[in-house]
């Protein structure tokens, strides 16, 4: 049931006002976590594990010396951790209008066909030709408009 509000505190449609309620408007999820807050139960093993930290990093050290490969390979992840991604060098002819993004387009398809390039890097290397492609069209629009607005001013 909605309260009343007081004679002297008009409503909107009989709702509640918007110092009556909760969670305020522009704010739909609430005040939420403060920032730079942890969680309760990382808190706690930080706190068991800070004096046994030394410890169980030499035994896992080691177990990965004795041939542990999972110790080993816990150790190794945490020290290098696995690659995003590896440049790529791969000659593409000069890019000067869109028409010559075909030509390019077709090299990195060559190149994932060859195995030289994974399809995620070649799916990578194309996206930057799209936004090269962008830009080349962009400027080529400028230029017509240009052309345009320059003939009718005559």
């Amino acid at each position: 049931m909605i309260k009343s509000a007081p004679p002297d505190k008009p409503t909107k449609n009989g709702k509640k006002t918007d110092s009556e309620t909760r969670f305020k408007p522009g704010n739909p999820g609430g005040p939420g976590r403060p920032s730079g807050s942890r969680n309760t139960a990382t808190l706690v093993l930080d706190k068991l594990a800070d004096g046994d930290a030394k410890a169980i990093l030499q035994q896992q050290l080691d177990k990965a010396k004795a041939g542990d490969a999972r110790a080993a390979e816990l150790i190794l992840s945490r020290v290098w951790p696995p690659r995003k991604g590896r440049p790529v060098a791969m000659k593409l002819p000069a890019i000067e209008t869109a028409a010559d993004l075909v030509k390019a387009l077709g090299a990195v398809a060559d190149a994932v066909a060859a195995g030289d390039l994974t399809p995620d890097e070649g799916a990578g290397v194309a996206a930057v030709l799209e936004t090269k492609r962008r830009a080349v069209e962009t400027v080529e629009l400028e230029m017509r408009i240009a052309a345009l607005e320059q003939e009718r001013k005559q």
